[in-house]
């Protein structure tokens, strides 16, 4: 009787035979590539080296496995955004750290263009699951709150002019963001991306307004001199 406990014990204790954050890293890039509806269950256990039975008893359906690693995209990207906005850094090398880390998961070396699992797949599928849907909505929101939180301190730091509004520059900010991750996906090159990254930063940080303003200050006086 002792004997038989301990070796059900130690069947009980058997550790799994796949590795749960491996085989939910593999089909995050299966729905990644496909998206949600032309993924089947064939690919996504092709992916994970689990059969169908084994993936149901691990993830759940399809959906419930989607909806798994969507969460865990959402919660890589919250800690990506929290390390590049420290706010020991620079406004304008805090905002650059971030539009840098995303093209670096957009256009991943060695592999097609596929810009940002959220925006690409969850839009999608948000049509019709509520669920998806709500994901998607707090995600974006969390973008938002975290580019808002960031541009209050510098705000508050001196940063930025006192009247800035840390809320419109959050959607501004976030709105780079998502130019940046359909046009990833969409073939668009690496330094044309860039380059749109970095004017978004100018403009965040104001820096192309005072450009805009000096240069315009020149005109006008150009304009002066030519009429005396």
């Amino acid at each position: 009787m002792v004997q038989k406990s301990a070796a059900g014990s130690a069947k009980r204790g058997r550790p799994r035979a796949y590795d749960p954050g491996a085989a939910l890293e593999k089909a995050t890039l299966t729905f990644w590539d496909a998206g949600f509806a032309a993924t089947s269950l064939d690919d996504l256990a092709a992916a994970t080296a689990m059969n169908r039975p084994s993936l149901y008893a691990a993830f759940g359906d399809k959906e419930a496995l989607y909806r798994t690693v969507l969460e865990g995209y959402r919660a890589g990207a919250r800690a990506a955004m929290k390390e590049a906005l420290d706010a020991a850094l620079p406004l304008r090398e805090g905002l650059r750290r971030v539009y840098a880390s995303a093209l670096a998961m957009y256009l991943p070396a060695g592999r097609p263009p596929r810009g940002c699992f959220m925006i690409g797949t969850a839009v999608t599928e948000a049509v019709q699951d509520d669920a998806v849907r709500d994901s998607l909505n707090e995600g974006l929101r969390e973008i938002d709150r975290a580019f808002e939180a960031r541009f209050r301190q510098a705000r508050d730091r001196g940063e930025l002019p006192a009247d800035a509004d840390p809320a419109a520059l959050a959607r501004l900010a976030s709105g780079v963001l998502y130019f940046l991750a359909v046009r990833s996906r969409a073939g668009e090159p690496r330094a044309v991306l860039e380059a749109t990254a970095e004017a978004g930063v100018a403009l965040l940080t104001g820096a192309a307004s005072r450009a805009g303003g000096k240069a315009a200050s020149r005109r006008a006086r150009n304009r002066s001199g030519s009429t005396r």
